[in-house]
This record gives C-alpha cells, sequence and structure tokens, in this order.
C-alpha cells in the first residue's frame, strides 16, 4: 500500500512538474516574440531618428541660405 501511494505522490509531483515546465515554455514564447516586436519597433524607431535628423539639416540649410540671402538684399539696397 505504501508503495502505491509514493507512486501516486511522484506521479502527481511529475505531472506539478510537467505542468510548470509548460507553463515556462509558453512564457518564453512569449517574451521571445515580446522581443522580437521590440527590436522591430526599436529598428523602426532609429530609422525615424535619422530621416528626422537628415530632414532637421535640409531645412536648417535652406533657413540659413534664406538668411543669407535676405542679407545680401538688405545690402543691396
Amino acid at each position: 500500500m505504501a508503495e502505491a501511494t509514493r507512486s501516486s505522490a511522484i506521479d502527481l509531483e511529475l505531472k506539478r512538474l510537467e505542468r510548470r515546465v509548460d507553463e515556462l515554455l509558453t512564457a518564453v514564447q512569449q517574451l521571445k516574440e515580446e522581443n522580437r516586436a521590440l527590436r522591430q519597433r526599436q529598428d523602426a524607431l532609429v530609422a525615424e531618428k535619422t530621416s528626422l535628423l537628415h530632414r532637421n539639416e535640409q531645412v536648417r540649410n535652406r533657413v540659413e541660405a534664406m538668411i543669407g540671402r535676405l542679407k545680401a538684399m538688405e545690402q543691396s539696397a
């Protein structure tokens, strides 16, 4: 009888461990997916930042050119 009880306890413990391993595998899978999505978002944000910096440089150059033309017009007037 004690052997059957011990076997049953071991079976229960194995089932509990199996459920826990399954839960951990699910959590790992979710974390991998979240990590992938975050990396993708980071890449998009880095690309957007680069684009904005480039556009900002272009605008600054255009404004500086306009200021230069305005100063030239002012001096010639």
